[in-house]
């Protein structure tokens, strides 16, 4: 099927999550010192897209907005669209799927996060459905050129938070950053599924990040609630 169709620059990615997408109409790019120079080059915001093989929802949109060529125009128009492959780049991953949380959304895969051609994040979310998808990159393309200020000092207050999460500051630790595990703690134990497991809210996507956080939450504050 795909014999009839030209392929993008993924079609000489080593991932096989990448080489799924090799046959969209989106001229997709790999996160590498060229796609990102390129965005800068060209001052255009980096769409970029995250996900692995054997993520139902990634191959959802896939279908419905990656494949369709009305969508791929707009991707392509307002945006350098990068493609990522959580298991080959979890650093990459890692980053954005902070950004998201930062912004208040929920995580998950496909995750996809718009970024200044600076790599700092200022939209993202998971997965979005093709009327949703398409109305937010035409949306945000209109922004960055009617309202580049905004969105530049957006991105600059999300990236002094995450620094801030991070403990980075001028001066060193932020103040009452040792505070900040009982916080999260807080939140999360909001969202303890105690009869099936996990979290509460669908779809129930594994995350690491959060377990490791509780095992060690449960051991430094021997917090049996947390274990």
């Amino acid at each position: 099927m795909n014999q009839h169709k030209k392929p993008n620059r993924l079609i000489h990615a080593s991932s096989p999550y990448l080489l799924q997408h090799a046959y969209n109409p989106v001229d997709w790019h790999e996160w590498n010192d060229e796609s990102l120079e390129k965005a800068i080059k060209e001052d255009k915001p980096i769409l970029l897209s995250i996900g692995y093989s054997a993520c139902h929802w990634c191959h959802v949109m896939e279908k419905e907005s990656f494949e369709d060529r009305d969508v791929a125009d707009l991707m392509n128009a307002y945006f350098v669209c990068i493609k990522v492959d959580r298991e080959e780049r979890p650093d990459v991953d890692n980053i954005y799927m902070d950004a998201v949380h930062a912004m208040g959304m929920q995580g998950g895969w496909p995750l996809n996060v718009f970024l200044t051609p600076q790599q700092v994040p200022f939209y993202g979310g998971t997965y979005f459905p093709k009327t949703r998808f398409a109305r937010i990159l035409i949306d945000l393309n209109n922004a960055y050129k009617d309202r580049r200020a905004e969105i530049d000092s957006s991105a600059a207050d999300l990236l002094h938070y995450l620094n801030q999460i991070a403990g980075i500051t001028e001066g060193g630790p932020i103040q009452g950053f040792e505070k900040l595990p009982d916080e999260i703690f807080k939140v999360l134990s909001e969202s303890f599924d105690a009869k099936y497991g996990g979290l509460k809210r669908a779809p129930k996507f594994i995350m690491p990040s959060i377990w490791q956080f509780l095992l060690r939450y449960a051991l430094i504050r021997k917090n049996g609630d947390a274990l």
